[in-house]
């Protein structure tokens, strides 16, 4: 009988030890790709859904989350500390992140951040109620603004708007740091004349007021943006973009970079750059603004160092030498 139980008791105790090595292994084969996005009612957030899809069903033993963020400042802040395999951010937010710049929501120099490819434009777009008499930037002295969420990307696109214009948020009569569906909600409730939104054209939170309201889309001079200088770049935003807009506004945009940080393994930001190119219908399936990423422009203004991996891509594809 004890031959018995010792025997029960041993076979027990092998049956824990394989289940736990079983265990240990399965946690080292998993990979975990935590995608760094922005608001649900921007245009990261339904992107990083459509690559959180894409990496999820390619990727051998890779388990995916998307995480809504305050956007190109926290995003680039989550990567540096590695809480985050990959991200999107705008171009001017990268290239500040890089240089440590503190003003702009950096504690030092991110030195952890590589790039893995530019992808669309940021098209500066702002919106005023029509009711609120705003036809150009200056007559939003007196009024209310909202700006984005404070030091987000959006927020230092509209502090290096109204510098080049030579205006300051003391000019405004309100100054709201808002993500964009609560600016909107504000704008439908009357108590907000106008916001600031730097996102892909038909972001949802325009396309919602501009269905709800009669809106004025107010145009960004082209001397204020050779002012402003590289990354930002003239373009315009296309009569038709928002209901009741029937003329073409001339605007800035800022290009967005795909981003992750130098502890990730080059064979994974390898396949994450690949499949994105691979899948760029899925991409445009999940936001108009995808229609912009381009294989041909993926290495324009990169304000940071390639990571190895994307770098191994662009090299297949003949970009890089």
């Amino acid at each position: 009988m004890a031959y018995l139980r010792n025997l029960r008791r041993n076979l027990l105790a092998s049956s824990v030890a394989l289940t736990l090595a079983t265990a240990s292994v399965t946690a080292q084969a998993e990979q975990f790709i935590n995608i760094l996005t922005g608001g649900t009612s921007g245009v990261y957030y339904p992107l990083g859904v459509a690559l959180s899809k894409i990496y999820g069903e390619n990727i051998k033993d890779v388990r995916t989350q998307v995480q809504a963020t305050k956007a190109s400042v926290e995003n680039l802040n989550l990567l540096q500390q590695g809480k985050g395999e990959v991200a999107l951010a705008l171009g001017d937010s990268v290239k500040m992140a890089w240089e440590g710049n503190t003003d702009a929501g950096f504690k030092g120099k991110l030195d952890k951040l590589r790039g893995i490819a530019a992808i669309y434009p940021n098209y500066i777009q702002i919106v005023a109620s029509k009711e609120a008499g705003i036809n150009a930037l200056s007559d939003l002295k007196g009024k209310s603004l909202s700006v984005g969420a404070a030091k987000s990307g959006t927020e230092l696109n509209a502090r290096a708007i109204f510098a080049a214009a030579g205006m300051s948020y003391s000019d405004l009569g309100k100054t709201e740091y808002l993500p964009f569906a609560e600016s909107v909600e504000l704008m439908k409730n009357r108590q907000l004349d106008s916001t600031l939104q730097s996102a892909g054209l038909g972001v949802a939170s325009l396309k919602d007021l501009s269905t709800s309201q009669a809106i004025t889309v107010v145009s960004i001079p082209a001397d204020i943006i050779t002012k402003l200088g590289t990354p930002y770049i003239a373009t315009t935003i296309p009569a038709g973009t928002y209901q009741g807009q029937d003329k073409d506004v001339p605007t800035a945009a800022v290009i967005n970079f795909l981003v992750t940080h130098a502890d990730v393994p080059e064979e994974t930001v390898y396949q994450m750059t690949k499949l994105m190119f691979d899948n760029l219908p899925a991409m445009e399936a999940a936001h108009q603004a995808a229609k912009d990423i381009k294989l041909e422009k993926a290495l324009e203004g990169m304000p940071i160092p390639l990571h190895p991996g994307a770098e191994k891509f662009f090299k297949e594809k003949g970009l890089i030498k």
